[in-house]
C-alpha cells in the first residue's frame, strides 16, 4: 500500500472520531491572520479540509470557498457541515480552476513526501492570485514516515526554507511556531508559514 492510500484508509476508517476531535477546536487566531491577508469576499481554496471547520469559518466570514479532501468519508461529513459540496480528490489529482485569493493548507500537505509536497506547492502557487496568501502548517521536527497509521513529513524552519528555494513562485511573509491547540497535546509543536506570490 502506498503512502497516500495508507493515509486515506486511516481517515476513511476514523472519519467520525477525527471530526469529533478537530471540528470544535478554536482555530480563530490563525484563521483571522490568514483572512487579514486575503481580500474581503475573495476566493479561498481549502486544501485537505478535513472536518470542514476552517471552510465553515471562511464561509461565515463571507468568502467564496472551494474545499477538497482525499477522504471520501471526510468529504461526506464536511459537505453536510458546510452546506456545500466538497470535492473528493488528492492533492496530486485536483486541478485548480481559476485563481484563488487565498490557499489554506492546514495540517494537510504534511501527509505528502517532500518531493510530492514540493510539486503540490508549485502547482497550487500557480493558482494563487497576484496578491494572494498561501498558508501551510507542518508538525515541527525532522521525522518522515509512517506514524499512527498515516504518513507524515515533519518540517522545521531549515527544511521548509530549503524546500522553498525550489519553489521560486513563493516567498515567506511570516513563519512561526505554535503549540497544538487540542487539549492534552500542548507539547506538540507546529510550524506555521504564511506565503505570498513573488511579484
Amino acid at each position: 500500500m502506498n503512502t497516500t492510500d495508507l493515509t486515506l484508509e486511516y481517515y476513511n476508517e476514523k472519519a467520525d472520531s477525527f471530526v469529533n476531535g478537530t471540528r470544535n477546536v478554536d482555530f480563530s487566531a490563525l484563521q483571522n491572520e490568514f483572512t487579514s491577508y486575503v481580500k474581503k469576499g475573495g476566493r479561498v481554496l481549502d486544501l485537505g479540509c478535513g472536518s470542514g471547520r476552517d471552510s465553515k469559518a471562511f464561509l461565515d466570514m463571507g468568502y467564496e470557498v472551494v474545499a477538497i479532501d482525499g477522504s471520501l468519508e471526510l468529504c461526506r461529513l464536511a459537505s453536510e457541515y458546510i452546506g456545500q459540496k466538497v470535492t473528493c480528490a488528492t492533492f496530486q489529482e485536483y486541478d485548480p480552476e481559476g485563481k484563488f485569493d487565498g490557499i489554506w493548507a492546514c495540517a494537510s500537505l504534511l501527509h505528502l513526501s517532500l518531493d510530492d509536497a514540493k510539486a503540490a506547492m508549485k502547482k497550487y502557487a500557480k493558482a494563487l492570485s497576484e496578491d494572494g496568501a498561501f498558508y501551510v502548517s507542518y508538525k515541527y521536527g525532522s521525522f518522515s514516515g509512517e506514524r499512527n497509521g498515516r504518513f507524515f513529513t515533519d518540517m522545521d524552519e531549515r527544511s521548509f526554507d530549503a524546500m522553498l528555494e525550489e519553489i521560486p513562485e513563493l516567498q515567506i511573509y511570516r513563519e512561526y511556531i505554535t503549540e497544538d491547540v487540542r487539549p492534552g497535546r500542548e507539547a506538540e509543536k507546529w510550524l506555521n508559514v504564511f506565503l505570498k506570490r513573488k511579484a
